[in-house]
């Protein structure tokens, strides 16, 4: 699969500011189903950790098992409500955490984004599902095996 995603000069924006919208733009790219933009938006041997204990997709496994999500008006939609983003010294590292509204309750996503001539690439994708303190002991009993 060939993936390109056509560099967007920000040049009047901060590199914050730069990540933020670039962000918003891979989550709004799930939204609408555009698949060369949400996969083209990540490294070529990009990683994306789902929520379920198995998943741990390459760029290119991902887009093979998303495919069908990706034929529909909107494959999933996540919006970030928080943000919070960092930068290596040299400023071609950044990494972030958000807080997103999910069909699933509030999640977390965590990422590392590398700077390429072309603009900013996702290495690594975490999402995870959260669970308030007071309930682990149900969700312990729940995913329990028998």
């Amino acid at each position: 699969m060939l993936f390109v995603l056509s560099p967007i000069v920000l040049s009047a924006q901060s590199p914050t500011e730069s990540i933020n919208q670039f962000m918003d733009n891979w989550h709004k790219a799930a939204a609408t189903a555009n698949e060369d933009l949400f996969f083209g938006s990540m490294t070529k041997d990009g990683i994306y950790l789902g929520t379920d204990k198995t998943e741990k997709w390459t760029r290119d496994e991902m887009a093979k098992w998303a495919n069908e999500y990706f034929q529909k008006e909107s494959a999933w939609s996540f919006t970030a409500t928080e943000r919070d983003i960092y930068f290596s010294e040299d400023g071609n590292t950044a990494w972030l955490t958000e807080k997103l509204d999910t069909w699933m309750g509030v999640c977390k996503g965590t990422a590392v984004l590398v700077l390429k001539p072309e603009g900013w690439k996702i290495a690594l994708y975490d999402l995870s599902v959260t669970i308030d303190n007071n309930k682990i002991d149900q969700f312990l009993e729940l995913i329990k095996e028998d």
